[in-house]
């Protein structure tokens, strides 16, 4: 048995507060289910999140943001010390479709360095295939020429009731395809998914969104859990 991923550890976390104490992890394996509740609630997790379509299916934005953030800081850095006593905040906000990871990188840091080397240095916008950056002053001056000042998703974000109605039906149908060939191995069967969209909803909020979503599903209970505290889930 391996490890629990971060979702995983969440349910547990909210079937224990539930009052469930006979849960065990991965009872078949590395297949479906997650867990096995009272010995004959299967229960299969999944990240509620944002997704992009793309030609092979539905892919989460942090699969395409998460990776980029890690690299434009080692970018920035490795463009040199501060020169003629200033330093600069680069903002960047990604939009897909985004070029390979190495082609992004090599075309900001073209654009970053002919700015680096430009005479007379001033606030800049640039705009990039995947990615628009803000070059700004900074009031002090910083150990490195270029500093991360922020960054931002133009995809993310979005009215977070229809995001989570586009997205349920996203994972729901994607776990369902996923567990049929067991269904049979048990009774009843749940889906928690966290929700890393909108992290909790109001009481209003949840009828708000049980009015909104119409699904066709065959799971005995959709349960959606808050990740920021596990305790807190609400059912479909």
């Amino acid at each position: 048995m391996e490890a629990m991923e971060r979702s995983e550890i969440i349910v547990k976390k909210y079937l224990l507060g539930a009052g469930y104490t006979d849960i065990v992890h991965e009872p078949d394996g590395k297949v479906s289910p997650d867990f096995l509740v009272n010995r004959q609630i299967a229960v299969e997790v999944r990240r509620l999140n944002q997704n992009e379509e793309t030609a092979t299916g539905h892919r989460g934005l942090e699969e395409t943001s998460i990776p980029i953030s890690r690299r434009i800081p080692k970018l920035l850095d490795s463009l040199g010390l501060p020169a003629r006593g200033s330093s600069w905040f680069v903002w960047y906000s990604i939009k897909r479709p985004v070029p390979p990871r190495n082609e992004l990188e090599r075309a900001m840091r073209e654009a970053l360095l002919a700015f680096r080397y430009r005479p007379n240095q001033q606030r800049t916008h640039i705009c990039l295939s995947g990615l628009t950056i803000e070059i700004v002053p900074a009031s002090n001056m910083h150990p490195t020429f270029f500093v991360l000042g922020g960054s931002g998703d133009q995809d993310a974000g979005g009215f977070v009731l229809g995001e989570m109605q586009r997205n349920l039906k996203i994972c729901v149908a994607e776990k369902s395809a996923k567990v049929a060939r067991v269904r049979h191995r048990y009774p009843e069967w749940w889906l928690a998914l966290v929700d890393y969209i909108g992290y909790g909803l109001e009481g209003g909020e949840q009828d708000q969104l049980r009015q909104i979503v119409r699904l066709e599903h065959s799971w005995d209970k959709i349960v959606i859990v808050n990740p920021r505290n596990p305790q807190e889930g609400f059912a479909l």
